[in-house]
């Protein structure tokens, strides 16, 4: 069975915001995503109204729908957020992962490096957050992974709006630290490295001057279209 309209819909944006490509304050005009997925603009309110739902989308009356745009103090809320649920994440997974899982984290940071080195951005934030996800998945408790799951893209939107320059999103080396005191199964360390990788985050945040938002909606939602040699 083919996914509905709106599921198609709510996909490409979660997925956009995911890999930066639709950054926080960027409109989504209902005629416009109308127009983009070929279909009805109830359609694209439902779609709507299931982003809102998930604290990506706000809804703003007379105005349309915009990707939300984190405060300074959200934005820091968020991260406190997520290191309380990181760290209880972190004691649960310890003791739990599977020599298979283990491998898998290990590929996952190869291909995040890789990513990185490329220059290929979307990968990397993908990658990034399939690695803090896949903790999740070792803990085993699903209420906990969908709580971080909305938190790992919050965090997204505001890394794309906040992060310095020089700012790092996950650094090789913190990932490979963290596995390493999963495959031992040290709760104790697990958690303080979380921690630690979850403050560094934040700490390349700048509340000074947020980026400037695109316009071009399809670019952002579907990428650029390639054009004939």
């Amino acid at each position: 069975m083919s996914d509905s309209p709106e599921d198609t819909i709510v996909a490409a944006v979660l997925d956009a915001v995911a890999e930066q490509r639709l950054p926080a304050g960027a409109k989504l005009g209902e005629q416009a995503l109308s127009d983009l997925f070929e279909c009805n603009r109830a359609n694209v309110r439902r779609a709507l109204a299931s982003l809102a739902a998930q604290h990506v989308v706000e809804l703003r009356p007379n105005r349309g729908a915009f990707v939300i745009t984190p405060s300074p103090k959200e934005a820091r809320d968020i991260f406190q957020a997520r290191r309380a649920l990181e760290h209880t994440i972190a004691r649960h997974a310890a003791g739990q992962a599977k020599k298979a899982d283990i491998t898998y984290l290990r590929r996952n940071i190869a291909e995040e490096t890789q990513a990185r080195r490329a220059g290929d951005k979307p990968a990397e934030l993908r990658l990034s957050r399939q690695f803090h996800m896949s903790l999740a998945g070792i803990a085993g408790n699903k209420v906990l992974e969908r709580f971080l799951s909305e938190l790992t893209m919050r965090t997204t939107l505001i890394l794309g709006l906040y992060a310095t320059a020089g700012g790092s999103h996950c650094a090789e080396d913190e990932h490979d630290r963290i596995v390493d005191a999963l495959e031992a199964g040290d709760a104790d360390e697990l958690a303080r490295l979380t921690d630690e990788h979850l403050h560094h985050l934040e700490a390349g945040l700048s509340f000074k001057t947020p980026k400037p938002v695109g316009s071009n909606l399809r670019d952002q939602l579907l990428g650029p279209v390639a054009t004939n040699m």
